[in-house]
């Protein structure tokens, strides 16, 4: 699948470390995106061979993902001039209600449950044929320091 260019805009993250084909909306505080999962990926080769499923790092990293592409859409759209990147700084709860196989399509929402003193605190939902895989609170902050 063709990777939305507004995302390696946003975001710094790229193939084979990006988990976001496309962006299905934004809304002020929700984004909502989508990654089909290859079924030829590497990962599958050694995570279980005979049952192969993708680890859920790798799923809350999709919902942190997004969680960063959202901060950094709000910030353009409030026109911000701090500069830097979206980082996480804590994962809270996480549970993984149902596993994600080669071919599937996952579809991620975070929302922003509020923000304090330049905290973001999220909350993402990733889905799986409509039924939800994972769920996992957060919080990212912008790092200056990861600028080149």
């Amino acid at each position: 699948m063709t990777i939305d260019p507004l995302i390696t805009e946003l975001i710094p993250h790229r193939p084979p470390f990006l988990w976001i084909d496309r962006i299905i909306s934004y809304e002020e505080g929700i984004m909502v995106t989508e990654k089909c999962i290859p079924e030829d990926l590497d990962i599958f080769k050694g995570h279980y061979p005979e049952h192969p499923i993708l680890p859920g790092v790798i799923l809350c990293e999709a919902l942190f993902q997004t969680g960063a592409l959202l901060i950094a859409r709000m910030l353009q759209d409030a026109q911000e001039t701090k500069h830097g990147i979206p980082v996480l700084t804590r994962i809270g709860v996480a549970r993984f209600k149902r596993p994600v196989g080669p071919g599937s399509t996952i579809r991620m929402q975070v929302h922003l449950k509020e923000k304090v003193a330049g905290s973001w605190f999220m909350k993402g939902i990733l889905r799986v044929k409509e039924k939800i895989a994972v769920q996992v609170d957060f919080s990212c902050t912008i790092s200056s320091a990861l600028q080149p």
